[in-house]
């Protein structure tokens, strides 16, 4: 770029002086169509210049272009470098924070306790132990006890975790900040404890808040001798979330909710009381769990005279709650496919057939269809 080039290396921008100058809008026209880097402020030294690191290399001391906004630079934040000087030329709002971006923020999930079927002790344990600190944090003060700081959900894959960590954040009116573990597995070292940070952070700012992290056990598995970085780096992000469940600083109205289908891969570090205080299992549904799970989910189904439904109900084989939804939108799909507007029996027997055969095959569920 000669000597326009951003960050004050060439003959153009070599004093702090020259940043107010005529140029600055030359620079900003050199920039267009150019790639940037993201990169981290760590320091203002002066207006026109800083130092700045990126997760590839160390830290620079370099320049500041005439048109970034002074105001909104704050140590922490991330910005955009000039791909060769580093120069400062431009600031990454939160919105497009590429840190924030793999969270999903939900206010008030749609899913309420109406949604589940049974799991009647499961929704009283983390209604103690999520709902009630963050509805009524007076109670636990009166009788003396620190509420808990999160629990985890574990069981059959299907079996209603999710939906009830949904349910309790539309029970709470909090924020719902979801993440899925491998997501904090990052490319490069450092960034996955970051975001781990990052993501309490914000769940602190947006508080009341609840944070799930579904399938932990992408990050949160026994540590044992690492012979890579990247397993190493899993470790790091691991020991960064113990860090900031432990804490020195209490998580006041941020409850934590973890769930995985596998609780006996997890470090004993991070399920000790403490960290988290209440383990709720989530088994296969019973009968009366079966009943009430197929009766939500044909609610409403235009239903033939003919379906009875407790042939499904009374059936040897094992359904999870994922299993009962499949069997229904499959029937109602053989059902239209025939350009019917009522399902009968024989579709719902179709369906079971089609669900239990592709779950025995190891198909994975939601790819019934």
């Amino acid at each position: 770029m000669g000597q326009g080039t951003p960050g004050g290396m060439g003959k153009q921008g070599g004093a702090p002086g020259d940043r107010g100058k005529p140029g600055g809008d030359g620079d900003k026209k050199d920039l267009r169509g150019t790639p940037m880097s993201v990169g981290s402020l760590e320091e203002i030294i002066d207006e026109s210049h800083a130092i700045v690191s990126s997760s590839v290399g160390p830290e620079y001391y370099v320049g500041i272009l005439s048109f970034v906004d002074k105001d909104q630079l704050e140590p922490g934040c991330s910005i955009l470098m000039h791909n060769k000087v580093l120069s400062v030329v431009g600031i990454l709002q939160d919105e497009v924070d590429p840190m924030v971006s793999v969270m999903k923020v939900e206010k008030a999930p749609l899913e309420s306790y109406a949604d589940i079927g049974g799991l009647d002790a499961q929704i009283q344990e983390i209604k103690e132990a999520v709902e009630l600190p963050l509805t009524h944090p007076e109670l636990y003060e009166d009788i003396g006890i620190r509420p808990p700081k999160g629990v985890i959900l574990y069981g059959e894959p299907g079996t209603g975790k999710t939906l009830l960590a949904k349910a309790v954040a539309n029970s709470t009116s909090a924020t719902f900040l979801r993440v899925v573990g491998s997501e904090l597995i990052q490319k490069y070292l450092g960034d996955g404890p970051k975001l781990v940070r990052e993501l309490f952070r914000v769940a602190d700012e947006l508080s009341p808040s609840i944070v799930f992290i579904d399938e932990i056990d992408a990050v949160g598995t026994k540590r044992y001798d690492a012979h890579s970085g990247g397993e190493r780096e899993i470790q790091r992000t691991m020991l960064e979330l113990l860090n900031q469940l432990d804490g020195f600083d209490s998580r006041g109205d941020v409850k934590v909710i973890l769930a995985t289908n596998r609780i006996e891969s997890l470090d004993p570090a991070l399920l000790r009381p403490g960290r988290i205080d209440r383990k709720i299992e989530f088994p296969l549904p019973d009968i009366k769990t079966r009943r009430r799970i197929f009766q939500i989910h044909t609610a409403k189904m235009t239903l033939s005279d003919d379906v009875n439904l407790e042939e499904f109900v009374m059936t040897k084989d094992e359904f999870s709650g994922a299993d009962i939804k499949a069997i229904c939108t499959e029937s109602g799909l053989l059902a239209l496919r025939e350009r019917r507007m009522k399902v009968t029996h024989a579709d719902f027997k179709k369906a079971k057939e089609k669900v239990m055969f592709k779950k025995k095959e190891g198909v994975p569920e939601g790819l019934y269809m």
